[in-house]
């Protein structure tokens, strides 16, 4: 009958849900009693899939080799304007001028000099010329020809000799004044930007650093330093063969480098070459094989020892075993087509195994708690049934919205390669984690349940004695063979229910969190959780440094943190690129530039030839004037010659025109370079729509900032909204509406928690710590799913009573795995690198987050708002009291009845 008052449309939405509910646990249990009846065929095809797919991944494993592909934004403004800037002044021949911190493209050779803390660097002008000579002899033989740097070098066009830094320049000077018995004071070295021999002007503010200027300098000069700077720059003719003989020429610079620190006492090397970031990201993979392998161990071990049981006959830890190894064979089976269909490997990946592995024995101890909660008079068949149809229900939903997650993340809207592989590689996982779990996990399962319907040991398979056997054998004999027999044959009716964990929170947890005194401390714990949430929430910074990805112990990481501590003061140089003809001439065109350039540090040919023309007495006011001056007098002294690659001429007849031309801006920093990079390219950008001047500007270090936070905020909001989306649509056919909407507000409060708490814990939003967001979502609805929706629908008086049985049913399988998912992320820590602190910290945030609203903050909140338990009482009340009207008629209809009794 219907409820009085209730509207229609509301029964056929419960009607709906009743009917969706028992069509998929139907589907379940039949799914149940088809693995039970082919337990051999479920467990064999698992293990050939595994076999087939982990040796075709050990046949084509291959690592990726292109770091800018995998880690900057694939679609970015900068990679068009670095094709621009190409087309117009190939990048190849002004390396040395575009300088950037760690991007620089094509093949080099970098090296810091840094002095003790006191000494003038510039005053060991000899020592670091003859490191810089060394470098210069240094040869690398290649089929049995002898190339040093001067074959390999990227030659000037003026007049045709290598491109050397203008610091070689300023120490010669310094050498040379020591050698005749000057002060160094007669060579006056100024910053940024000094005055050479030969007359030009060059900015070294790249190449000096740690500088401390002389006080009350007008000029800035300097009067020491800490740090120089050397870069040598190769070819790159995009030959195989140069490639490689580059290749070498790096790799004995960096063994020379290493080999001169070792003889130098007064000096610390520090050295960088193209290859060392991928080098030094792909050795994070290699440090963590053996801590992986321990984590497997840890995993294992925890898995086994949370699944035993005093009783030998219900004891399953070979299950809990097995269980993990099931999730084990199925990330290899992962890998196998990951590889098979091209994939390469990258270290971003490493976090597979712990995200597939923390979502498996979800799916392992539910089954297993789903087991204790069968009938024992059942035939094992039908308890696995039944095991199935309790757990897998919800199994399915977990999985699927993983599925969407991380498809999501898969998709086109994701912006950086390493992420998009990466959940490409997570869907096919989840996707045998789950076909691997119902079929060789559930074999399993139904073997164990056939040895304990048999009455067999479960460690050592064999038959349990009798009670009267086991009572004239030693105390031992009978603690390892007892199957429970003396605590079940009176007043137990669940023997499962001596399981340590379950013990534990039916007799002393869920008394203790439900008590009234402890419900204040809950709530004032839950507050401070979310003032720190929100706190950290409000410091969000994104991580576009490549540092954050790369051994933390590696030379790559000691290089950039020493350039950022003593080269800090200048952003990297920034081309500006004036792609469309221009009146250079005009008074207004000039004041324009002006301001463009104004707050920078410019090295600009433009601002060189009006100062000449100033000097020179030179009036060029007009187009005619203003190109035979730069061409026939400013660009052909010495000084001035190099500006002839920054200017691009166009001749038709004998009018010449300037239809290109490039400057190079450098914007003062401080420590936090990055983001005032990206400020000031936010900065500049919107200029060159707005102005009279079109211009483009460009540094190599642009591809891999360039929206970049955008870039690792939109997977997560897509993901979050795809999870929003699919619960809000389910929202009244799944199971109880009020279910849906609790679990939206843990979700929330779980992300929120570990995106602000990571924050504080200095954890930059880069690729890794964005999926491990992604996979916060649904860690977090794998473990409070199960527990909302058993309270939701539990038919207890009191709201206390529902979460206590919701604690007991999903307590144990929710304690053994987050408590396995922690413990195995434990070896990480001892991983040095950047990577796996970042993925440690997050996870951990993860597990702890959800343990805590699993265990404290939902048994505490539930008891105080909705869903209400009020009609499950007046239901039962009623049944009550016509069943004791029944009993009053029996006992009219026969008085003796009483008598008897």
């Amino acid at each position: 009958m219907r409820r009085p008052g209730a509207p229609a449309s509301w029964i056929g939405w419960r009607m709906l849900r009743q009917v969706l509910r028992r069509g998929l646990q139907t589907f379940c249990h039949r799914l149940g009693l088809c693995v039970s009846r082919h337990p051999v065929f479920f467990l064999t095809v698992p293990a050939v899939l595994t076999i087939t797919f982990g040796l075709s991944a050990l046949n084509r494993f291959q690592p990726e080799g292109d770091l800018e592909r995998l880690v900057a934004p694939s679609h970015s403004l900068a990679k068009i304007e670095r094709s621009l800037a190409s087309s117009l002044f190939p990048l190849d021949q002004c390396k040395s001028q575009l300088y950037s911190d760690l991007h620089t493209p094509g093949r080099y050779g970098r090296v810091i000099l840094l002095s003790p803390p006191g000494d003038n660097i510039l005053l060991q002008a000899e020592g670091i010329l003859q490191t810089h000579r060394a470098v210069l002899e240094m040869k690398v033989n290649h089929r049995g020809y002898n190339y040093t740097f001067s074959h390999l070098c990227v030659l000037r066009n003026q007049d045709k000799k290598c491109v050397l830094d203008d610091i070689i320049s300023v120490l010669e000077d310094l050498r040379q004044a020591a050698v005749s018995n000057k002060t160094t004071a007669r060579v006056q070295v100024r910053y940024p930007n000094t005055k050479l021999k030969d007359g030009r002007n060059s900015f070294i503010g790249h190449q000096l650093g740690g500088v401390v200027e002389m006080p009350n300098s007008k000029d800035q000069r300097v009067k020491s330093a800490r740090a120089i700077q050397i870069t040598y720059y190769l070819q790159t003719y995009g030959s195989a063969t140069q490639d490689l003989i580059g290749e070498k020429w790096e790799n004995e610079f960096c063994k020379l480098m290493r080999k001169l620190q070792k003889e130098r006492q007064d000096l610390q090397l520090y050295s960088l070459a193209s290859f060392s970031l991928w080098r030094d990201f792909h050795k994070t993979s290699i440090l963590a094989r053996s801590k992986v392998l321990v984590s497997l161990v840890l995993i294992l071990t925890t898995a086994t020892l949370s699944s035993s049981m005093k009783d030998c006959l219900r004891s399953k830890p070979f299950l809990g075993l097995l269980g993990v190894l099931t999730v084990c064979i199925s990330i290899i089976t992962a890998a196998g087509i990951f590889f098979i269909t091209d994939g390469k490997y990258n270290s971003t990946l490493l976090g597979i195994p712990f995200f597939a592995m923390g979502h498996g024995t979800k799916g392992v101890f539910e089954l297993l708690s789903g087991w204790r909660r069968t009938k024992e008079n059942l035939p094992f068949k039908d308890r696995v049934a039944d095991a199935y149809s309790d757990v897998m229900v919800t199994y399915t939903m977990t999985s699927s919205l993983y599925f969407i997650t991380f498809g999501m993340g898969a998709s086109p809207f994701t912006n950086i390669e390493a992420v998009k592989v990466f959940c490409q590689n997570m869907c096919v996982s989840i996707l045998l984690n789950y076909f691997y779990i119902f079929s060789f996990f559930g074999s399993c399962l139904v073997f164990a349940g056939q040895l304990e319907q048999n009455r067999y040991h479960s460690i050592f398979c064999c038959k349990i004695p009798s009670a009267e056997y086991l009572d004239r054998k030693p105390v031992w004999f009978q603690t390892v063979m007892s199957d429970g027999h003396q605590q079940t044959s009176h007043h137990e009716t669940n023997p499962y229910q001596h399981h340590f964990i379950q013990h534990f929170l039916r007799e002393h947890y869920n008394e203790w969190i439900t008590n009234i005194y402890v419900k204040p401390f809950a709530v004032i714990l839950y507050l401070i959780y979310a003032s720190f949430s929100f706190m950290g929430c409000l410091q969000i910074s994104d991580g576009a440094s490549i540092i954050n990805l790369l051994a933390s112990d590696s030379p790559s990481v000691s290089y950039a943190m020493t350039q950022q501590k003593y080269f800090s003061n200048y952003s990297p140089v920034i081309g500006f690129y004036i792609y469309e003809p221009l009146e250079y001439w005009n008074s207004s065109v000039q004041e324009d530039l002006r301001r463009l350039c104004s707050g920078f540090t410019a090295v600009s040919w433009v601002e060189q030839y009006y100062q000449f023309l100033k000097v020179s007495n030179v009036s060029a006011n007009n187009k005619t004037d203003f190109i035979s001056v730069l061409q026939s007098s400013f660009l052909k002294k010495p000084e001035f010659q190099h500006f002839r690659n920054d200017i691009i001429f166009s001749k038709a007849g004998d009018d010449s025109s300037i239809i290109a031309s490039r400057l190079y801006l450098v914007a003062r920093t401080n420590r936090d370079k990055q983001r005032e990079i990206v400020e000031v390219l936010e900065k500049l950008r919107p200029l060159s729509l707005s102005k009279s001047i079109r211009f483009i500007v460009f540094n190599p270090s642009f591809v891999f900032m360039d929206h970049y936070s955008l870039s690792v905020t939109v997977p997560v909001l897509i993901a979050g909204f795809g999870v929003l989306l699919v619960l809000i649509l389910t929202f009244f056919l799944v199971i109880h509406p009020l279910g849906n909407f609790w679990l939206i507000l843990s979700v929330t409060s779980i992300e929120l928690g570990v995106l602000g708490l990571m924050t504080l814990w200095n954890v930059d939003l880069d690729c890794i710590s964005l999926l491990c967001l992604i996979y916060t979502l649904n860690f977090a609805i794998d473990h409070c799913a199960p527990l909302l929706y058993t309270f939701v629908l539990a038919a207890e008086h009191t709201r206390t009573q529902c979460i206590k049985s919701s604690l007991q049913e999903h307590g144990t399988a929710i304690l053994q795995n987050i408590t396995s998912f922690l413990i195995g992320l434990v070896p990480l820590l001892f991983v040095p690198s950047n990577l796996t602190f970042t993925l440690f910290k997050c996870l951990l945030l993860t597990g702890g987050c959800t343990l805590l609203h699993c265990f404290v903050i939902l048994p505490v909140f539930l008891t105080f708002f909705p869903p209400s338990k009020k009609h499950h009482k007046k239901k039962k009340r009623a049944k009550r009291k016509e069943r004791e009207e029944i009993e009053c008629i029996e006992i009219q209809e026969n008085p003796d009845h009483v008598t008897t009794v």
